[in-house]
């Protein structure tokens, strides 16, 4: 069995590694069988030169002003940092996950979630299993809408709009097409305000 890896490409400040499992080129639906003596894959992302600085939003152009400017940089600007780095040069926010699986362990996949808290989508990066759902809970006192757009190489088409989420959760379903795994949330009201999700059908993967 040959095996690299390779690293995707960069989409919105996350990172998508890859280990290719040379298995075949026939894509199948994935099935779970028993696993004996299942191998284990261990590693360090790591980010090697200088950081890019957070993008800046200015908050006095936006909606709810007083409430968002709770996590601002005290001088009217909403930071919003796309790439994460702690001081041992870990990266945050990867997706490593292994290509080309056909069967393995079971795939106990459940629904994804995210919160709106404060200003910003929690966790910013969100893993869920294609054609599950995904809910979106309000947890702030101010009104948010949410957009979502699947991503490729080529570019990105809008695949679901909610105009207001609710504290009891929103929930939309993630059926990407054309092969696209990519996906974006963001609210159109309070643009720093953005999260990035990846569809996937096996359990192989991780998220740093």
């Amino acid at each position: 069995m040959k095996q690299e890896l390779r690293t995707g490409g960069c989409l919105g400040g996350w990172m998508l590694v890859v280990l290719m499992m040379c298995l075949g080129t026939e894509v199948r639906a994935y099935e779970s069988v028993p696993v004996v003596e299942g191998a284990t894959v261990r590693g360090t992302v790591t980010f090697i030169g200088t950081v890019p600085p957070p993008k800046e939003f200015e908050l006095r152009r936006s909606l709810d002003y007083e409430y968002c400017s709770q996590r601002s940089d005290l001088n009217g600007y909403r930071l919003m940092r796309e790439i994460t780095v702690r001081a041992d040069g870990g990266l945050k926010d990867v997706l490593v996950m292994v290509e080309g699986v056909e069967r393995g362990k079971p795939f106990p996949f459940t629904d994804a979630q995210v919160e709106a808290s404060r200003c910003r989508f929690v966790p910013f990066v969100t893993v869920v299993g294609d054609k599950r759902l995904i809910t979106v809970f309000n947890r702030d006192s101010i009104p948010h809408d949410i957009q979502g757009y699947a991503f490729d190489q080529t570019g990105g088409d809008m695949v679901f709009y909610r105009p207001s989420l609710e504290a009891s959760g929103t929930t939309e379903a993630v059926q990407l097409i054309n092969g696209r795994r990519v996906f974006s949330m963001q609210c159109s009201m309070h643009p720093y305000m953005q999260s990035w999700g990846y569809a996937i059908d096996h359990p192989y993967f991780s998220v740093t």
